[in-house]
């Protein structure tokens, strides 16, 4: 039986779990400066903090090791540009965004890592469809043109769509929102075929796959945003509940020899 967030372990007040957020690189002007830096919408910094975790951002830079990743106590694969599609064997369509290979490069050796230590994840938005691509599956590149598919955004282009998700019961995205729950949105692309591995655990009224889990990991992937609706925090505190019981019953060894649990990762 999967366990909801009320069932988790409180978080002590002597340390709160490590959570990383990875980031990506822009330009960013700073008074008379305007230079490289490393970004994230502040409101996943606000949304794991609220939910009571510690948050370390992380620069796709050199990428962490086995060992190091295994010492975050969970992690939140964020939101952001279009996937390489060279990921999942395919061209890049008219209306896909330039890739971004050092971030994709990053975030899928981190997710890697991660669920191969055991290290809870919550994806989001593009998170989500970095694990798909890993286990193989594909992304429909421009929704608007799927047959069928109502709208994942909205007008003007900075704006978010509320779209109706259903949940599979029995799952640890039921446990953790419930059988329905209106979300907010914003894409054009999603996942078209499923990774090897991945369950659906959401779905739009039109049939666009909003949220899947992995059997035997703890990890929720969903296609929304939640980070943008504050006011409900059930994912982060959910992410947070079982970063802080991963925390408790094992702290890894600093040995850079350690080699983490093995999972079946394509």
């Amino acid at each position: 039986m999967v366990s909801s967030a009320a069932d988790r372990p409180a978080v002590e007040a002597g340390r709160r779990p490590l959570i990383g957020l990875p980031t990506y690189y822009g330009r960013g002007q700073f008074g008379v400066w305007d230079r490289d830096s490393a970004f994230l919408p502040s409101a996943y910094v606000t949304a794991v903090t609220r939910a009571g975790g510690r948050v370390v951002l992380l620069p796709p830079e050199q990428p962490w090791r086995a060992a190091e990743v295994a010492e975050l106590d969970g992690i939140v694969l964020t939101g952001g540009d279009d996937v390489d599609p060279s990921l999942y064997g395919a061209a890049r369509g008219a209306h896909t965004q330039v890739p971004n290979p050092r971030r994709d490069a990053f975030e899928t050796q981190l997710y890697r890592d991660a669920a191969a230590a055991r290290v809870p994840i919550l994806a989001i938005c593009r998170g989500a469809q970095i694990i798909n691509t890993v286990h193989g599956g594909t992304l429909h590149q421009h929704i608007p043109d799927v047959p069928g598919y109502g709208a994942h955004a909205a007008e003007p282009a900075d704006a978010f769509a509320t779209v109706d998700v259903s949940t599979v019961a029995g799952t640890r995205t039921f446990a953790q929102i419930g059988a329905q729950v209106s979300v907010r949105c914003h894409h054009h692309q999603a996942i078209d075929r499923l990774g090897d591995g991945l369950h659906v655990t959401g779905r739009s009224a039109d049939g666009c796959i909003e949220a899947f889990e992995i059997p035997g990991i703890d990890l929720v992937a969903v296609q929304w945003h939640p980070e943008e609706t504050l006011d409900d925090l059930r994912l982060f505190a959910a992410l947070v509940g079982a970063a802080a019981e991963r925390s408790g019953r094992h702290r890894p060894s600093h040995d850079d020899s350690t080699t983490p649990a093995e999972v079946e990762i394509r």
